[in-house]
């Protein structure tokens, strides 16, 4: 071989291992069941007026689930993965600084304990657990867990996203096919879109088929991935809301892409996701909801 094609060779980008081996994702599915049996579902329909606190709102509410099952998995994650970043949401509500070394870290978890928890301390059916892996913010694993029905949507960079459950066969996740605007569905939570922005939000709804949203991520997600809603934009980019969902949706077949252009992060704390069947129909979106994106400061100094 001459010194160029060594030379060639050499500065070839090295192949990054999996960040999660199929025996550690096994174990983190069990991890998740395990706190989801001892700390959640005890507690759904049997919550206490006290077992319910508000956090930055009326509708914003955290319960001795969210914290315990949140404690348990963090514990259990640390323990299996010393060197990782693990942040859970609750976690962050009492120190945001958390998330300032998302886009540092090699391997970091991100925990939704209880997603839905406004559906959960209603006495709603409607929320799961949601645990994702990144690497220097890039998604490398999700997982969305319905503790009802114990199954699990799951991804990872190697394998395709399935629909998995205790016993029986899994079943392969792909997303819909693309269509006319008018005939998509979508997700999209209006209230959580800047005030100034939601009449004009709204405005766009008639356009399409149907516009829903089930105050859950996980379940949204998991719809979307099944090709039961044809795309969904965020109001908020909490990382434990979307890594999950959005490598899950991507490794199904959907293009995920920040509405003012780029690849996902969950180092990414301000912006809007946009999810669609296929790039084609992205753009379509895009035009729709372009008046979201925010003007470049041009203030001259």
């Amino acid at each position: 071989m001459s010194d160029t094609a060594t030379s060639s060779v050499e500065t070839l980008p090295a192949t990054l291992r999996p960040a999660i081996s199929p025996a550690q994702r096994s174990q983190i599915i069990n991890i998740v069941r395990r706190a989801a049996r001892a700390e959640i579902m005890p507690r759904f329909r049997r919550l206490s007026d006290g077992d319910i606190r508000t956090k930055s709102g009326a509708d914003d509410l955290v319960t001795d689930a969210d914290t315990k099952a949140e404690a348990m998995i963090a514990r259990a994650l640390q323990i299996a993965f010393p060197s990782a970043l693990v942040i859970g949401e609750e976690a962050v509500a009492a120190k945001p600084s958390l998330l300032d070394g998302i886009a540092d870290a090699q391997l970091a978890f991100h925990i939704d304990p209880v997603d839905g928890t406004w559906n959960f301390a209603n006495g709603l059916a409607l929320f799961g657990v949601i645990i994702a892996a990144t690497r220097y913010g890039k998604p490398v694993f999700g997982l969305i867990y319905d503790p009802v029905g114990d199954d699990w949507a799951v991804a990872d960079e190697e394998m395709l996203p399935q629909l998995q459950r205790s016993f029986g066969a899994a079943r392969d996740l792909k997303v819909a096919m693309g269509k006319p605007i008018e005939e998509l569905s979508g997700i999209i939570p209006l209230g959580l879109f800047p005030k100034d922005k939601q009449a004009e939000l709204a405005a766009t709804f008639p356009g399409f088929s149907r516009i829903s949203t089930l105050r859950c991520s996980a379940h949204e997600y998991r719809m979307l991935a099944q090709g039961n809603y044809d795309f969904s934009l965020t109001g908020l980019l909490h990382p434990w809301d979307h890594a999950a969902g959005a490598l899950i949706a991507q490794r199904a077949g959907a293009h995920v892409e920040m509405l003012d252009g780029g690849d996902y992060s969950a180092a990414r704390q301000t912006g809007h996701l946009l999810i669609a069947p296929d790039k084609a129909t992205w753009n379509k979106l895009k035009k729709v909801f372009s008046f979201l994106i925010a003007e470049p400061n041009t203030e001259t100094k």
